[in-house]
């Protein structure tokens, strides 16, 4: 068993990422800036979010917080979005998700300009990926390519299988490894809830992505030997063994799926943290203006 590993990934790209930063801070005159809405107090959300402009600023970027009650009205939060896209010293803004049930998840992700959508949700974005065009990725499935191609593993021709159909990760996956790229050319199963003979399915990739947002739920009966393991899944427990309160644990039975896996991402320390580089890039190549050329 290999370890896909975040740590060692997200240190070598972030010092390239700072590299590029400095030379394009140098030529604008000003630093990248990320802009990071937060509604509420989800301690989940806080902490991704900290830990999001912990980031910015390792790398070189200006970073905000915008912190707002869980009051405010949907219509305050789209006029504030609005805002923020014409203001042309942000080049990305992100709106933490869950959002409160009164505010339309939605609206708000189509309300915010589509050359700032850095998290890669606005339907212009995921339109684009599906045709193959310039566009901003969704985070988490564009760091596990990013993860993917820094480890050298030959993707061509396998059988990849992912647990869960979200927009924010199992569909952008599936349609990412289906591409004629490398890491790509994989032949994709979509599985869900609804799949019948789920365990069957998964039995059959050499890749497994597991993202259903379920506690252990991949478990060694299910992963064939030598498979490649992918587990997106952060599920935070309550815990009396560690000082922040919480442990967490991925969708995968890391303990007895990893001695039958060739590679495998553990939790915490591999998905999550490459999340954020796929963030950083997307903020990066926004503020550059190769992906959508600025005016």
């Amino acid at each position: 068993m290999n370890l896909l590993d975040g740590k060692e990934v997200s240190t070598k790209i972030k010092e390239d990422i700072k590299r590029e930063t400095a030379e394009l801070t140098e030529k604008l005159g000003r630093k990248p800036h990320l802009v990071a809405i937060l509604v509420g107090n989800d301690g989940g959300s806080e902490t991704y979010v900290a830990s999001k402009m912990r980031n910015c600023e390792q790398v070189g970027f200006d970073s905000t917080n915008l912190r707002y009650d869980v009051d405010i009205t949907e219509e305050e939060l789209l006029n504030k979005i609005k805002e923020i896209n014409a203001d042309e010293s942000i080049d990305g803004l992100i709106v933490q998700l869950p959002l409160p049930k009164h505010i339309d998840p939605d609206k708000v992700t189509e309300a915010i300009d589509y050359r700032k959508d850095v998290d890669g949700f606005h339907p212009i974005n995921l339109g684009r990926m599906q045709r193959n065009l310039p566009c901003f990725i969704p985070a988490t499935p564009y760091g596990i390519m990013l993860m993917l191609e820094h480890y050298g593993i030959d993707t061509a021709g396998k059988k990849a299988v992912i647990v869960g159909r979200s927009n924010i990760v199992g569909s952008p996956m599936s349609i990412l490894l289906a591409r004629n790229s490398n890491p790509g050319n994989c032949t994709v199963t979509l599985t869900h809830s609804r799949t019948k003979d789920l365990k069957d399915e998964v039995l059959q990739g050499d890749i497994v992505v597991a993202a259903i947002g379920k506690k252990n739920f991949v478990t060694a009966d299910m992963v064939k030997e030598g498979a490649i393991v992918i587990d997106v899944g952060i599920n935070r427990e309550s815990s009396t063994e560690t000082k922040s309160g919480f442990k967490l644990y991925g969708d995968v039975d890391f303990e007895n799926v990893s001695p039958k896996s060739s590679w495998i991402t553990p939790v915490p320390g591999g998905v999550g943290l490459m999340t954020i580089i796929g963030l950083l890039k997307n903020t990066l190549e926004a503020a550059k203006g190769t992906v959508y050329p600025k005016a």
